[in-house]
């Protein structure tokens, strides 16, 4: 049973908006397709660039290996990494998904998302530029 987020308490206006859509997303490390989904979750998350959240089931889990990084948000719950290995290339911690997530984004469960910097993201075959630090 999921619980409500503690940060919206202490940040009511902190915005989450998370969309589902029949966008055409691909997630590529040089040619190897590594997600393809044209069920995505687009997430605008206030004071963060938009990420783009992927079904679990449109993941290629043959590129994943789960790691015990971890991190935490107030506003989604604990996170859960997995590295990339494909081909010659190891991208640690580039994949996360929160597996039990607060109740405001419960639609995240079962979903993750890639570091944009990291991978290439397309969405509708125009790739998606990491934003700029």
């Amino acid at each position: 049973m999921s619980e409500p987020a503690p940060g919206f308490s202490r940040y009511p206006n902190h915005r989450v908006d998370i969309v589902s859509t029949t966008d055409h997303v691909r997630v590529l490390l040089g040619t190897r397709v590594i997600a393809d989904s044209r069920r995505p979750l687009r997430v605008d998350e206030s004071r963060h660039n938009r990420v783009w959240y992927l079904p679990m089931s449109d993941v290629t889990g043959d590129f994943l290996s789960a790691t015990d990084h971890s991190t935490y948000c107030p506003f989604k719950g604990h996170a859960a990494y997995w590295t990339i290995r494909a081909d010659d290339a190891e991208l640690e911690n580039a994949v996360w998904a929160y597996p039990e997530p607060y109740e405001e984004c419960l639609a995240l469960a079962d979903h993750v998302a890639f570091y944009t910097d990291r991978v290439t993201l397309e969405v509708n075959g125009q790739v998606q530029r990491p934003a700029a630090g």
